[in-house]
Formats: C-alpha cells, sequence, structure tokens
C-alpha cells in the first residue's frame, strides 16, 4: 500500500539537509510538479527531473507550474519555501512559508525598527550600501534624503552621457506604463523586477515586508528598502542601455535583459547577505551566519528579557 501523507511522520529538523548546504534558489518554469517519495519531480515535454526536496531552500514557481498537493507536503517537512513569481523571478506574486524555522531575522528586524536610533543606524548603513563613498556618520534621515536624490539625480545625467539617451527627468504615472518616454518605461519596468527580487528574498528569510528603514507606511516598506540598494548599481544603468538599443517594447527587453542580468551577478544570494549584514548584531559575518533556520527552537518569554524553555509548565505544582 502507498504510505500517504497522514501515515508519514514529519521529518525532525536534524534529519534535514543544512540550509548552508541548499541550492538557495531552484527556479521551474512551464512544467507540473509532483512528488515521488522524498523528491519533487518536474515534469514538461523533455521528460520528468527528480530534485530532493531537502536539498531546495526556496523553490520559485514561475508561469505555466502547475504542483500538486503531494509536493507542497513534502515541500513542507523539508523546511522549503515557496514562491509564486514572474519569468524567471522577476515579478513576485505569493509565498507559502518561510525558508527558516528561526524568528531571529524576523525579531532583529522588529526590534532594530522599534527603536528610533537604531532604526536611523540601518537607514544609514543602507545608504553606505548604495554609496560606498558616501560618510554617512552624524547625518540627519532629512539630510539623507537630500544627499540620495543628489546621488540618483547624478546618476541619471551619468547614464544619458555614457549612452548617449536624452534625458529631461523621471516620469512615472501610476497606472499609465506608456505616458513615460522609452527610457523612463525602461526604469520603471527594472524597477518593478527589482521589487519582485526583493519580495521573494524577504518573504524567504521571514522578515517583515512592512517594517522599513528609509520607506514607510506601506505593507512593503521594506521590500522597496532592499530593491532600492541595487537601483543605482544595476536598475538604471541597464534601462538606459535598453534605450539606447532601440525605443521598441523597452518594457520587456528590460524584464529580460534585468533577468540574465541578476543572473550572472548573483543578485539573490547577495541580497540574503545584505539583508542579514543590516540586520544581524554587529561582529556577525553575513556570508556565513546560519540564523538557526535548520533547527526547531522554541522558547517562552519570562521576565527581563530572559527566555526559558517551552514544553515545561511553569506553574505552582500544588495548584495544579
Amino acid at each position: 500500500m502507498t504510505e500517504t501523507v497522514g501515515r508519514r511522520a514529519a521529518s525532525s529538523p536534524r534529519e534535514l539537509t543544512r540550509v548552508a548546504d541548499r541550492f538557495s534558489f531552484t527556479y521551474l518554469e512551464r512544467c507540473t510538479v509532483h512528488r515521488d517519495a522524498n523528491a519533487i519531480t518536474a515534469q514538461d515535454a523533455d521528460g520528468t527531473t527528480h530534485i530532493p526536496a531537502a536539498a531546495i531552500g526556496t523553490l520559485l514557481l514561475g508561469p505555466g507550474t502547475r504542483i500538486t498537493h503531494q509536493a507542497m507536503s513534502v515541500l513542507g517537512e523539508c523546511g522549503a519555501a515557496v514562491a509564486w513569481v514572474g519569468e524567471h523571478a522577476v515579478r513576485f506574486y505569493a509565498s507559502g512559508r518561510a525558508l527558516t524555522r528561526s524568528s531571529a531575522l524576523a525579531e532583529a528586524q522588529a526590534s532594530a525598527w522599534a527603536n528610533r536610533r537604531t532604526r536611523l543606524d540601518v537607514a544609514r548603513a543602507m545608504y553606505r550600501l548604495r554609496f560606498p563613498d558616501e560618510d554617512t556618520a552624524g547625518l540627519t534621515r532629512h539630510e539623507l534624503l537630500g544627499r540620495e536624490g543628489t546621488r540618483v539625480k547624478d546618476c541619471y545625467r551619468a547614464q544619458s552621457t555614457r549612452t548617449g539617451v536624452q534625458w529631461k527627468k523621471r516620469q512615472y504615472a501610476p497606472g499609465d506604463f506608456t505616458s513615460g518616454d522609452p527610457v523612463n518605461q525602461a526604469i520603471t519596468a527594472a524597477a518593478q523586477c527589482m521589487y519582485g527580487i526583493a519580495h521573494t528574498v524577504v518573504a524567504a528569510l521571514g522578515c517583515s515586508p512592512a517594517l522599513g528603514f528609509v520607506h514607510s507606511g506601506h505593507e512593503l516598506s521594506f521590500v522597496l528598502d532592499i530593491a532600492d540598494l541595487y537601483k543605482t548599481e544595476i536598475g538604471i544603468p541597464l534601462a538606459f542601455d535598453i534605450a539606447a538599443e532601440s525605443d521598441e517594447d523597452p518594457g520587456p527587453r528590460t524584464r529580460r535583459a534585468l533577468r540574465d542580468r541578476i543572473h550572472q551577478l548573483g543578485l539573490l544570494d547577495r541580497c540574503v547577505s545584505d539583508i542579514k549584514g543590516l540586520l544581524l548584531p554587529p561582529g556577525a559575518d553575513p556570508e556565513t551566519a546560519i540564523v538557526d533556520s535548520d533547527i526547531d527552537h522554541v522558547t517562552l518569554q519570562s521576565d527581563h528579557d530572559q527566555q526559558v524553555p517551552s514544553g515545561t509548565n511553569y506553574g505552582d505544582e500544588t495548584g495544579w
């Protein structure tokens, strides 16, 4: 008799592949995803590919994919995250569980966000990532915004000079993509793609998309923060390259070009490293730090910020 999900015990964390040893992101498109024992299968016109479920960090389901309940169940047992995305992950649509089993990154984000001083510290660190030669120490938020605005304007002018594409000003009308000239359409398309990439990574790490350090008041504030880290380095230069090639269909061409650039640069892994570096305590190595994501570690909060083991009754035994 075939073993059903209901009869199988869930894998313990010690039985699972360490997150550090998994494929960070596995992307599938135009296929049907099934389950075969403890592997998932991707079936398309060319045949069937088996992928060990425990070796997946985050499964990105692109256009044309269908996935069965059995496949989702084994991915859940193995602690893999699942996200439904656009072609080559350039748009984020929805997600399943987070990749991590730990709340450490989410708690670090909430702790840094809840304190006005540390929230500003993270904002300054974000600006330093974007503009390494900029000294942000002691700058107020208003000064940071002013510096950022100046640097972005300088970037537009520099890319216009480099590519020969005429630049007037940034034009974007929500809901009317074609209202801007070709270079503005390309910039908008690149930004939308970067939002999808950032949202995928933020969701996979279990962080809150809403708790931003530069942006505020929106459900995707932190996503916008992360996407902006790569605006002047990747998004804007690529948009000007696309506009310089041709005025025809700047949106689709930008998305395809950015998709290829993301893979060339390994941007997904870089996003993970940058988020850890921004949120983890000082001294932690963002390249190697694993936030206990392969361990089920549940505690109870007690007084004076103490954590005590769960699964224990702390009541007066005489009262029970």
